[in-house]
């Protein structure tokens, strides 16, 4: 079976769990709708509750589901496959965290109360002023390791900062609005988030789609990728802008969601020739589908509150960053 055809196979298994799961997503929730309703709604004559379920309330949480997950898990293999590191994706270099500094910004200081746009575009301008101070101090390195070692200080300053906010939080209404949000939801979206979010993440993923081949020639390491004509510098810019544009337009109205872009990669790659250019699609589509039945997953728990995404999450991130750990750890 030649590379195409099993790549091209390996698509349409992935849209098979998609469409499913994006259905689910349609039919399930806290108000059970049959789907003899759900068809009659998407005919145009359906009954006005329904259309106001499906339509106002569960269509834009589908559609950032695939969008938010989309990006995420491609914005995790574009980054495994530049840092040659199994273990990075979007928060490694501190785009995460800056993200969610922007948006905490917006809720201590009130401005998320007087415009609903105004959380999200914080929320990217922090991802973007993460991103310009990771450059600043990367200096003209095109080092992998010098990349991280920014990462790590970057996030942990937004880290700091966030916990500050926490910290000096006026009242306790206050700091339970900011760690809620900072736990990560798709619930309560609308249309005009779905507005806010698409641009990013399209732009985003056009970016970190452009580079495949220059991701494939990074295996042979940077002395290899220069000889072949990479222009690392340009790869890198493009590759960043691309994290800080569509994670920052993902953590805008999701809130912050963690292990996504670890989880996804790693369940694909094994399904492939594993270069990096093959896992980058394939991430994106499953990333939509993970985040989709996970969003299922919590909306269907039997709690008196509904679960936050980045809880579940974490739940299915933590075992497979421990099975890596283990299988490689005699490497170290």
């Amino acid at each position: 079976m030649t590379d195409g055809r099993s790549r091209a196979l390996l698509l349409l298994g992935l849209a098979a769990v998609l469409v499913p799961a994006a259905a689910l997503s349609l039919l399930l929730g806290s108000a059970p709708i049959a789907p003899s309703r759900l068809l009659a709604v998407l005919a145009g004559h359906g009954d006005a509750v329904a259309a106001t379920i499906l339509v106002d309330l569960r269509l834009p949480r589908t559609l950032l589901g695939l969008a938010v997950g989309g990006i995420l898990g491609l914005s995790g293999a574009a980054l495994q496959g530049y840092l040659r590191n199994p273990l990075a994706e979007a928060g490694v270099l501190g785009v995460s965290n800056s993200a969610a500094l922007g948006a905490v910004a917006a809720l201590y200081f009130g401005l998320a109360a007087v415009h609903p746009a105004l959380l999200p575009a914080l929320a990217i301008l922090g991802a973007l002023a993460g991103l310009g101070l990771l450059v600043l101090l990367a200096g003209g390195s095109e080092s992998a390791l010098t990349l991280i070692l920014a990462g790590v200080g970057v996030a942990t300053l937004a880290g700091a900062a966030i916990s500050l906010a926490l910290n000096l939080s006026p009242n306790p209404f206050a700091a339970m609005e900011i760690m809620s949000w900072l736990m990560g939801s798709l619930d309560d979206r609308s249309f005009e988030h779905v507005r806010i979010a698409l641009p990013c993440i399209a732009v985003g993923a056009a970016l970190l789609l452009a580079d495949g081949r220059a991701l494939d020639a990074l295996t042979l390491g940077e002395d290899g990728a220069r000889a072949l004509g990479v222009d690392l510098a340009r790869v890198r810019g493009r590759l960043l802008l691309g994290v800080a544009i569509g994670v920052g337009g993902a953590v805008a109205v999701s809130g912050a969601i963690s292990f996504v872009g670890l989880i996804v990669p790693h369940l694909v790659r094994p399904l492939t020739d594993r270069s990096p250019s093959a896992v980058l699609l394939p991430s994106a589509l499953a990333g939509a589908a993970l985040l989709l039945l996970a969003d299922v997953g919590v909306r269907l728990a039997p709690t008196s509150g509904e679960l936050k995404l980045s809880v579940v999450t974490a739940f299915l991130g933590v075992p497979v960053f421990l099975v890596h750990l283990l299988r490689e750890r005699r490497l170290w």
